[in-house]
């Protein structure tokens, strides 16, 4: 009888992954491991965490860390209006609703795709509510909720910087670039200027993660180990259609009132000055989402019978909370890891350290291009904060290609398309633990190797398509935003 392979706990791996930075921190620190920071035009020591003001460090921050954690907090607030949304029964009667035709269970996951591509209107919302939204549409059009997940996790991450409207991230990457800019005569900064070819990105990177997402959920039918998915339920009684005419009514009043409080002219939701950036709107939307799907889920519940009193509502309220105890454990030791990366300095030096190795660029800009792309791909793998990569490298890359005469726009551009390509494959993704998470509820076994085995494959595809976009938008010489 074959003995079942071990498989390394999430929650194990993270906490190797502190260790070794740590280790890494150490051996660095004793051999004196600098680089040039040429954002501050001084130098970046990394600091030991084995020291005794880094062991003073790490016990003091423990639990500031783990509390700390953005993920953890939002998966919270989500979950609350996503579990009684889901237990009232108004999700899953959406859901049956739309795939009681062949066309409504078609439309899911293009749905899904475009959702998670353009979620990042709302910052890092997409990772939470997304996830558990589309693991309930594709179990009830008959799909495997897993590949749902997948798709959706996929679709955020690969589609972060490609978007049809403007985002808060093309307002703060071009904060960085046109510091890189300042006094050296280099055109092509602004919040828009890669605004066309992202909203054209969109597009493409959706079209290649459904393709794909078509052959994973087929995959995922049955058969090698995976559970079959259920079977659309039944149609909706009158009740039950009543009672999600009553919720769709609740839930359009809610947008309505969002809509007002913000883009009217006495909007209390907008910014000080009057715009979106850094809005209560745009800082709230996940709790704002996530009130609206729980103010529908209890109307939907009051109106169908499920619910009697407010009892019988807070019991809901707190249903989608139990899958998050794997997520609690994972979160932990992540959060601790990520601390202990951040405090070091590792993933910086490091980061400049490679940037280092890649200059001079190559004479062809097409070829320095690729080559920014492969940099900024290859640094995500172990730090993935858009901003905080590019506010390390456009002081030292976007000069380079001054030099060559290849604008601003055009480096800025590169970085965006590497930055996105490796978001769904590596562990140091924030909301890697919580996807895996999602995936746990229906598959209890599921380790990375789940997750990121059909994420690359996803991501693979999208990134040729990609990169292939870029290198033709280059060669015919279109203007990349405004």
């Amino acid at each position: 009888m074959r003995n079942k392979p071990y498989i390394l706990h999430p929650a194990a791996l993270y906490l190797l992954l502190a260790m070794a930075v740590a280790v890494l921190s150490w051996l660095a620190d004793i051999y004196g491991l600098a680089v040039a920071d040429p954002s501050t035009g001084g130098t970046l020591h990394v600091r030991s965490l084995l020291s005794a003001e880094g062991v003073r460090w790490g016990v003091r921050h423990a639990v500031g860390n783990f509390t700390g954690f953005a993920p953890l907090g939002m998966a919270l607030v989500a979950l609350l209006g996503v579990g009684l949304a889901e237990h009232s029964g108004l999700l899953p009667a959406c859901a049956r609703a739309l795939s009681r035709s062949r066309a409504g269970r078609a439309a899911v996951l293009p749905a899904v795709v475009a959702a998670g591509v353009l979620s990042n209107v709302a910052g890092d919302a997409g990772y939470i509510l997304l996830l558990p939204l589309a693991a309930v549409f594709f179990r009830e059009a008959g799909m495997h909720p897993v590949a749902g997940i997948v798709t959706a996790y996929v679709s955020v991450a690969c589609g972060y910087s490609a978007n049809l409207f403007p985002a808060m991230v093309d307002l703060l990457l071009a904060r960085s670039t046109a510091d890189a800019c300042g006094g050296q005569g280099v055109s092509g900064a602004g919040p828009l200027c890669n605004w066309y070819f992202m909203a054209a990105s969109a597009v493409v990177v959706g079209a290649a993660v459904w393709w794909q997402g078509r052959r994973l959920s087929a995959a995922m039918g049955g058969g090698g180990g995976v559970p079959a998915p259920v079977r659309p339920a039944k149609a909706l009684s009158r009740r039950e259609l009543r009672a999600l005419s009553g919720a769709l009514l609740v839930a359009g009043a809610y947008a309505a009132l969002v809509a007002l409080a913000t883009f009217s002219p006495w909007g209390i939701l907008r910014g000080v000055a009057g715009g979106m950036a850094r809005s209560p709107f745009m800082a709230g939307a996940l709790f704002l989402v996530s009130l609206g799907l729980g103010l529908s889920g209890a109307a939907y519940g009051l109106l169908s019978g499920r619910y009697r009193t407010g009892g019988d509502v807070a019991r809901d309220l707190s249903a989608g909370l139990p899958p998050l105890a794997s997520f609690v454990a994972m979160a932990f030791f992540a959060s601790q890891m990520f601390a202990c990366l951040e405090y070091s300095r590792l993933d910086r030096c490091l980061l400049l350290w490679m940037a280092e190795r890649c200059m001079p660029l190559p004479d062809a800009p097409w070829a320095a291009l690729l080559l920014l792309i492969a940099l900024a791909a290859a640094a995500n793998l172990f730090m993935v904060s858009a901003t905080a990569k590019w506010s390390l490298l456009a002081a030292a890359v976007v000069p380079a290609f001054a030099a060559m005469g290849v604008g601003a726009d055009w480096a800025q551009c590169a970085y965006r398309v590497g930055d996105s390509l490796t978001n769904a494959v590596t562990p140091f993704m924030y909301y890697a633990p919580f996807a895996l998470a999602c995936m746990q509820r229906h598959v209890p076994e599921a380790g990375f190797a789940a997750l990121f085995r059909p994420a690359g494959r996803l991501s693979l595809w999208a990134a040729a398509a990609w990169v292939a976009l870029f290198l033709l938008w280059h060669a015919l010489g279109l203007p990349l935003g405004m």
